[in-house]
């Protein structure tokens, strides 16, 4: 057949439209949607026939399976929730922190309507969207003033452009650090308009070298915390109590960035000790930043705690207005921070402090639960067991500290690695993905933050070993 009689097959949009075939799609999808969908599918089919005199036309029924199907794939939801079994409590690339029960519900509260999130009830005007956590954190933390960003890193970029634009900023080279994300300290000074001023040694660093750097040039002296690694051996690194005194012999503020930034003492979980905001506000420090979404367990935020003539002049920097948190942010952070007026039950309440507290007895009970599933799903396709394994905090707090667990351990009985990668596929592929870690020559999940069992388990009886 010629290409003009060919072209002639092609139904008309019309025609699709008001075929039986597209009913359910227009149903779904409404009719401007749907058309528009065809009219792109018809042109591209239409280039093709002008392309290849012999290229088939499908019937109705197939193009509307067609477009029903692309139609599908755009309004499928990418982001979805997974199972973290990584042995990372706080994985960046799996979300962080998940939220307490009664963060989420504030959060339901008050995306479905209107709020007072920057409206003065009491005055009936305007008011300041961090009001709703100020007076928290400040009872938390025993700041004179904070505000809230939408990350930490937002949070150190707008306190080195408040406090040290076209000034230089003084800092030891060993925390000149990089996080996740190629995120570097000295290309953050660079963008937000300061000048590097690097002070002593990788290794040792001495009050001198930040007295010998101060001049009419110094806007600012701060300290990294570098929470994602540690240098040991020969070492020095000035106290911050020092710092602080210094600064304020110099009349220069003192900022100090703890990446990670803890409420409590982790020494109570049996974790290693982690500055806590507190003591280096008490040390002196005039403004410390820190993330709501690592170790305080929040939803993702900035910190910025300190002395409130400071913190005004952090709120009234323009970039503020770019780098706020929204109303959902606000309600979330709020119920998180009331949790930590009652430590005592934070291991019950907040899930990040619980899957980092969580003992070695309970850790291997959880496993025990969910084995027999596992062994009666895989058959004898893949051994099944137990085994001591080793969780990380993650997120760059405390990089060394490794935490007694358990995983459970899938070795499939073919031993190449495409069996493997093939199998960790197959769970990320689950109704909610299930997300371990190879190692060995197996799979393992952890399951110390393991707190849907059931889930799990009813998943397993529908799974379709590879």
């Amino acid at each position: 057949m010629n290409q003009p009689n060919q072209l002639k097959l092609i139904p008309s949009v019309d025609k699709l439209l008001s075929s039986a075939a597209f009913r359910n799609t227009i149903g779904v999808y409404g009719h401007t949607r749907t058309s528009q969908s065809i009219r792109e599918y018809l042109s591209s089919l239409r280039s093709q026939v002008r392309q290849n005199d012999g290229h088939p036309i499908p019937a109705m029924e197939d193009i509307a399976v067609i477009i029903t199907t692309s139609l599908d794939a755009i309004d499928t939801s990418s982001l979805r929730p997974v199972l973290n079994l990584t042995g990372t409590v706080l994985h960046t690339n799996l979300g962080r922190a998940a939220l307490p029960a009664s963060a989420l519900d504030a959060v339901i509260r008050t995306a479905s309507g209107n709020t007072n999130l920057e409206f003065d009830l009491s005055e009936g005007k305007r008011g300041d969207r961090d009001d709703h956590v100020e007076k928290l954190l400040c009872e938390l933390t025993g700041a004179e003033a904070v505000t809230v960003v939408n990350n930490n890193a937002a949070a150190v970029l707008i306190c080195l452009n408040t406090f040290a634009f076209g000034k230089e900023v003084c800092i030891s080279r060993g925390e000149l650090v990089e996080i996740g994300g190629s995120f570097r300290i000295p290309e953050v000074m660079e963008k937000s308009g300061c000048s590097l001023r690097e002070l002593g040694a990788t290794n040792r660093t001495h009050l001198k070298d930040y007295a010998n750097a101060v001049n009419e040039h110094t806007g600012l002296l701060m300290k990294v915390h570098t929470s994602n690694y540690e240098i040991r051996g020969f070492t020095q690194e000035v106290s911050y109590e020092a710092v602080a005194r210094l600064a304020k012999e110099s009349d220069v503020p003192f900022l100090a960035d703890l990446g990670s930034g803890t409420l409590v003492n982790l020494e109570h979980y049996g974790l290693e000790h982690e500055p806590t905001v507190q003591e280096v506000l008490k040390a002196g420090t005039d403004v410390v930043t820190f993330s709501g979404d690592k170790l305080l367990g929040g939803p993702q935020s900035g910190i910025i705690a300190g002395r409130k003539d400071l913190i005004e002049q952090v709120k009234n920097n323009p970039l503020k207005r770019a780098l706020r948190v929204d109303k959902m942010t606000i309600a979330a952070l709020s119920e998180v921070l009331k949790l930590y007026k009652h430590p005592e039950s934070l291991t019950r309440e907040l899930p990040t402090i619980r899957h980092l507290a969580r003992r070695s007895e309970e850790i291997r009970s959880i496993a025990e639960t969910v084995l027999p599933a596992f062994t009666k799903s895989a058959g004898d396709k893949a051994t099944v067991s137990i085994i001591p394994s080793a969780s990380q905090i993650g997120s760059g707090a405390l990089p060394l500290n490794q935490l007694p667990s358990f995983s459970i351990q899938i070795k499939p009985i073919s031993e190449r690695d495409s069996a493997l990668q093939q199998l960790a596929r197959a769970f990320r592929d689950m109704p909610v993905p299930v997300v371990g870690r190879l190692h060995g020559g197996a799979l393992l999940f952890d399951v110390r933050t393991l707190d849907e069992c059931a889930l799990l388990i009813d998943q397993l009886e529908h799974f379709a070993w590879p």
